[in-house]
């Protein structure tokens, strides 16, 4: 199995994949693309080093075979991150009422929307960046700036931050992970778990409630000034 997974991790199609799952997973975020990014670094780091037996300098050789690639999969699945939020960003400014509207018909949804809104009214925009290792954290966060009518300059910034962070935390997931216990099911078990544990941190820090938890929750993010004012 990881024969094959190492094959396709150094083939130009592992990448297009990633970032089709990535891009939808704002949409349905049920897709595992965390853990589809960290194997695709563990199988990639599983190649490299299987290449680099036998030769002189077997570290530095495997490390030296294995960056390009790496720093390809951090690149493109951050860029598959920036570009599937600011896809439901435009959702989110375009039909803000009519996603209202959707929202309201789902007591998880509205619940997701009053906690999320509630810690971006405390932590602002550095907030952005915490959502994106939340389930559903992105989904909700990219459009509930939309819908709140933020300006695409203040919210890009922490998207793009926010990318790279989950993007460079999966890929040296995976890769340390297939370094140090292999390629195999319990570097896939470790990932999974790490993710796990980075996701549960994160909405425990969206979830921790403010000095004005009795208060109400604003209706989206309120970094900077609201668009137009």
């Amino acid at each position: 199995m990881w024969e094959s997974a190492g094959t396709l991790a150094t083939s130009p199609w592992i990448y297009g994949l990633i970032a089709a799952s990535i891009l939808l997973d704002v949409f349905l975020p049920v897709l595992p693309s965390g853990i589809l990014v960290a194997a695709a670094a563990t199988a990639a780091a599983a190649e490299t080093g299987a290449a680099a037996v036998g030769a002189d300098g077997v570290d530095g050789a495997a490390a030296a075979t294995a960056l390009p690639d790496l720093l390809v999969l951090v690149v493109c699945a951050a860029t598959a991150s920036v570009l599937g939020d600011l896809a439901a960003f435009r959702v989110g400014l375009r039909g803000g009422r009519r996603l209202d509207q959707v929202m309201a018909r789902s007591r998880r949804l509205r619940t997701a929307q009053a906690r999320l809104g509630a810690a971006l009214a405390r932590g602002g925009g550095a907030l952005v960046l915490v959502a994106r290792f939340a389930p559903a954290g992105r989904s909700v966060v990219s459009l509930g700036a939309g819908v709140a009518q933020r300006r695409v300059g203040e919210f890009l910034p922490w998207s793009v931050l926010a990318g790279i962070s989950w993007a460079g935390y999966s890929v040296a997931l995976g890769y340390f992970g297939g370094e140090w216990l292999g390629a195999g099911w319990l570097t896939t078990a470790v990932s999974v778990l790490a993710l796990f544990l980075a996701g549960s941190a994160a909405a425990l820090l969206l979830r921790r409630p403010g000095p004005e938890a009795g208060g109400a929750a604003p209706a989206g993010p309120t970094w900077g000034r609201p668009h137009g004012t």
